[in-house]
């Protein structure tokens, strides 16, 4: 393959329409701004070795859509559909649908044709990732053997579009953090679950006999980093999003003056399985929508 994108810093990860290049965001160029990052978000977009491995792959495939114009192509629409499909601000993923290959979490895939071409170009260039194998039986395999086919034609071709433009760099950006964070924050505690009284008592206790045991709020905050592990990996939900969730929570069980009354790991699997069945009954309800 002729085709290399060039790189900049700006504020996230991105490819912008007609340049094949690749935008990465400037906090994983600092040890500290990872820190801050990791601090007030509690993860690191790409801050790992095959996290970044998998959002590069998925980059990759915008700049490569832009730089080949590939979107043009009538059998690259037949197969992933019209690219001039608008935008959607959020989208209602199908869990269990198999027309689609599952790489980034919230099955980034079904959010529009340019996404289900990013990640399935991202799956078979995965090294051993025997894509053939995994997705048999799938819809989705068509897709794969397309993008296998349309590889090897192109791999020797010069790209149409060759500029190093780059949007949005870090050395033109004129926000500060407090702001960058402050508006980073509002738009991931979009959408969180919503929690009732009845769910909390049905967690915790009111109960004369439970006066003296550990305060519900208190709990929920002892065992916070656990519960987002734990949901988090099963919902495919940010974890600054379900920690939105629980602070809410702390706040209401503060306000019911609820106790705990069962014993700690009792406790941790209620809360657990109740998360994750508000969080899953959203995606599936049409109630939650993931936001782009």
């Amino acid at each position: 393959m002729v085709f290399r994108p060039h790189f900049w810093l700006s504020n996230e990860w991105y490819t912008p329409d007609g340049v094949p290049g690749i935008a990465i965001p400037f906090f994983l160029a600092n040890a500290r701004l990872r820190r801050l990052e990791r601090e007030l978000m509690l993860e690191v977009e790409g801050g790992t070795e095959e996290w970044c491995l998998k959002l590069m792959r998925h980059e990759t495939a915008h700049a490569l859509l832009n730089a080949y114009r590939l979107h043009q192509r009538r059998d690259w629409q037949k197969v992933f559909g019209r690219s001039s499909q608008k935008y959607p601000d959020t989208y209602l993923p199908q869990p269990y649908s198999k027309r689609f290959v599952i790489h980034l979490e919230n099955w980034y895939a079904q959010a529009h044709p340019h996404e289900d071409w990013a990640e399935t170009f991202a799956v078979w260039l995965k090294p051993n990732s025997d894509w053939r194998k995994r997705y048999k039986g799938w819809p989705a395999l068509k897709k794969l053997e397309y993008v296998d086919q349309l590889m090897k034609e192109i791999r020797d071709k010069q790209p149409l579009v060759r500029n190093r433009r780059v949007v949005e760099p870090v050395s033109r950006m004129r926000q500060t953090l407090r702001e960058y964070y402050a508006d980073k924050q509002q738009r991931y505690a979009a959408d969180s679950p919503e929690f009732f009284d009845r769910d909390l008592r049905r967690l915790f206790s009111d109960a004369p006999e439970h006066k003296t045991n550990e305060k519900a709020w208190h709990y929920v905050r002892r065992v916070r980093q656990d519960i987002i592990d734990i949901v988090g990996r099963w919902t495919s939900e940010y974890d600054y999003r379900i920690n939105e969730v629980l602070k809410e929570m702390t706040e209401r069980c503060k306000e019911l003056d609820l106790r705990v009354g069962r014993d700690d790991h009792a406790m941790k699997d209620e809360m657990i399985a109740c998360l994750t069945m508000l969080v899953m009954n959203k995606l599936h309800s049409g109630g939650f929508h993931i936001s782009l």
